[in-house]
């Protein structure tokens, strides 16, 4: 079965047939980096970062690119605010940036360019617009040189992408844009702005300034793709006007395509409306790592189709966190059966139908328009297996079970970046982090539950099993489980129930 993904272009689900096989060029449109990334940017970059492990997976030479936007208006107005440097400003919040997509496994892209270490190749694509009639220059507002503008009139083939037209292109569908009566079209949008008294420029043809915004992405592609590439992508929100205008300025400049392919993500919502800085109903990555694990935050990412809005809330957090739980468990127990087990399985041993079987599913939902949620309902029954076989470790065939399915999961999960790290110390971190939500430390319930948990160990020492299985029950009311080993007592809050499975919320163990 060959790879098909969704032209955003064409609106049609297509065979993916690279331009330059086995090389493979995809770029992703970065953050503005004047703040901390929330959750809806890291649905975009989780799920590119499995097209890019995917396309690898497949054996296509990947150039995967992702750039950060660092000089902007809105960086320069919140360095205002904070009495910051810009360029301070803009690399503390790219490190943080870094920071975040490791913490979400997110594997680095193999180029990372700026803005500002391309203004040579920018003001060059500028150059080439204008000189081929699609761009004009108007004096500056601030009369330190010239804007240029690119002449949406001159470029037939505007509002392909988006399917837009006419008065929909009005101020080019930006909030950065405002109206301008030196342009000749309102639709008209900006490749260079000349320089405001206290801000960074560079020189130009058209004298001191900066570019506009979506010039900036257009000159790093063509520099590190080439003016014709195999794959774009980004949120949906970059349709119109950004993308859209990256394709027209391009073409415009080049007489090339451009992108052969595009792929946008719906909305993360709140409340179904799109989480947006703007919007101020944004939560950054970092603050619901703070209550979550990383692992738990990329699988709840993954577990819409990303043509679908996804719905941030503490309940399907909670949902994923028990499902990511229940997983790392049984692969810990598995572990730990392995190490002790005197005998391994049989390394020619077939492989299980029910392998084979999940196997199949898990290849067809990636390479079905990379559908994630179907590739996690993939590893349900192998995972439900795995637990049984687990129970009854001494049964025949239990073994066969025990090892084949651990290594199917780690296997095909690498492509989700999932179920790889140690799975004694996930299993802790959630537990914790759990526990420290419910009932946090220094508060009154969690000293009662202590007390409570003491008792019950005083209980069981002394034999007193009738007090100890009513204590335990008092701290299941409380919403507490206790689990006994050899080594002492443990105990936890107990973890919601999920809902049933849906494309939204998909059941893995």
């Amino acid at each position: 079965m060959p790879l098909r993904l969704t032209n955003t272009l064409t609106r049609q689900k297509e065979v993916f047939a690279p331009l330059h096989p086995p090389k493979v060029g995809l770029y992703v449109c970065g953050v503005t980096v004047y703040d901390y990334s929330h959750v809806g940017h890291a649905r975009v970059y989780v799920f590119f970062d499995v097209v890019q492990r995917l396309l690898r997976r497949l054996g296509y030479d990947l150039t995967y690119v992702r750039n950060f936007t660092d000089v902007d208006d809105k960086i320069i107005r919140r360095a205002n605010e904070n009495g910051e440097d810009v360029f301070a400003l803009t690399e503390r919040f790219i490190e943080a940036f870094h920071a975040d997509m490791a913490r979400l496994d997110c594997q680095p892209p193999e180029i990372e360019p700026r803005v500002t270490t391309h203004m040579a190749e920018i003001v060059a694509l500028i150059g080439e617009i204008v000189g081929r009639g699609h761009g004009y220059a108007v004096e500056g507002e601030h009369g330190t040189g010239q804007d240029v503008y690119f002449d949406v009139a001159s470029f037939e083939a505007y509002g392909a992408l988006s399917r837009r037209t006419g008065d929909d292109n009005q101020e080019g569908g930006s909030e950065r844009v405002a109206a301008d009566a030196r342009k000749r079209s309102p639709a008209d949008f900006a490749l260079w702005k000349s320089a405001k008294p206290g801000e960074p420029w560079w020189e130009s043809p058209w004298g001191r300034g900066r570019p506009g915004w979506h010039i900036e992405c257009s000159a790093m592609a063509h520099t590190h793709l080439g003016t014709h590439f195999d794959l774009h992508g980004g949120g949906r929100d970059l349709v119109f006007p950004h993308h859209e205008n990256e394709v027209a300025q391009s073409r415009a400049a080049t007489g090339a395509p451009f992108a052969a392919r595009w792929m946008h993500l719906a909305f993360l919502t709140i409340d179904a409306e799109k989480m947006s800085k703007s919007l101020g109903n944004f939560f950054t990555i970092r603050d619901v790592l703070a209550r979550f694990h990383p692992q738990t935050l990329r699988y709840f990412l993954l577990t819409a189709h990303y043509l679908h809005p996804l719905n941030f809330s503490d309940r399907a957090l909670d949902e994923a966190n028990r499902r990511v739980l229940a997983v790392y468990e049984k692969l810990a127990a598995a572990d730990a059966w392995m190490a002790q087990a005197t005998t391994a399985p049989p390394a020619t041993a077939a492989e299980l139908p029910l392998i084979a079987t999940a196997r199949a599913e898990f290849e067809e939902a990636l390479l079905d328009d990379v559908n994630t949620p179907r590739a996690l309902a993939a590893l349900s029954e192998p995972i439900t297996a795995l637990g049984a076989a687990l129970e009854r470790p001494k049964a025949a065939g239990a073994g066969g079970v025990i090892a084949q399915v651990r290594g199917f999961v780690r296997a095909c999960a690498t492509t989700l970046g999932l179920f790889q790290h140690d799975p004694v110390t996930v299993v802790d971190s959630i537990v914790d982090g759990v526990r420290q939500r419910r009932f946090p430390a220094g508060s009154p319930e969690r000293a009662h539950v202590e007390e409570l948990v003491a008792e019950r160990t005083h209980a069981r020492l002394t034999q007193e099993w009738a007090r100890a299985d009513g204590l335990r029950g008092d701290l299941l009311a409380l919403g507490v489980e206790v689990r006994d080993a050899r080594e002492g007592t443990r105990w936890r809050p107990v973890l919601i129930d999920a809902s049933p499975p849906t494309e939204q919320a998909v059941v893995v163990g």
